[in-house]
Parts: C-alpha cells; structure tokens; sequence
C-alpha cells in the first residue's frame, strides 16, 4: 500500500481520470477556508489507513465552473465517487472517526 505525502490535485480536466476507478473522494476546498485546513490533514491520515480510498484535492479558487455545474455551494464538500460515477455529496468538517465509518461502508459498497 503506497503512502503518499501530497495530495493529489484535480483540475477540471483531469477529474475524470482521477475518479475513474475505485472509490475516489474529491475534496472541494478553497485556500481561504478554515475548516478546510482541518478537514485536510484528517482526510490524509484515512487515506493512509483505509486500503482502496484515494483522496483527490479540487481547489475551487482555481476554476469555480465544476463546482458550481455540480451544485457545490460551499466549502468543504466531499464527493464520494465510485468507477467514476459521483454518488454522494457531503458538506463540512467530520471527526475522523464518524467519516471512517462513512468511508469504510463506501469502501464495502464499491467491492
């Protein structure tokens, strides 16, 4: 199982490949948003953890146009993908713990 220090970033034209397989979250996050700076290092440790969970980063300062065709409004959201259909979208900061449960059972879906 590799670990990686740095997240992936997404753009708006790379999304698609990064969540093409497996069970991707993308976490939509903006420079400027302090839950975001809390959320981050919490969703790097679970990517860590829990074999088959890749975490992909999309800055929404770089290019609003995606998140907003996809009815983001703020920051932090999560979108679960899964073989690269977006099947849940969850908004705001988890403790570690609630979203591994939450991630663990998407994990266990996407099997």
């Amino acid at each position: 199982n590799e670990v990686r220090i740095m997240p992936t970033n997404a753009t708006k034209t790379t999304l698609k490949s990064l969540t093409a397989r497996g069970t991707v979250v993308v976490d939509f996050w903006a420079p400027w948003c302090g839950p975001c700076k809390i959320l981050e290092p919490i969703l790097t440790a679970l990517e860590a953890e829990l074999s088959g969970l890749t975490i992909v980063r999309y800055n929404v300062e770089k290019d609003p146009s995606l998140p907003q065709t996809m009815g983001i409004m703020s920051v932090p959201t999560l979108v679960v993908y899964q073989d690269g259909h977006a099947k849940e979208k969850v908004t705001g900061v988890y403790a570690k713990e609630k979203l591994k449960r939450y991630f663990e059972k998407k994990l266990e879906a996407g099997r």
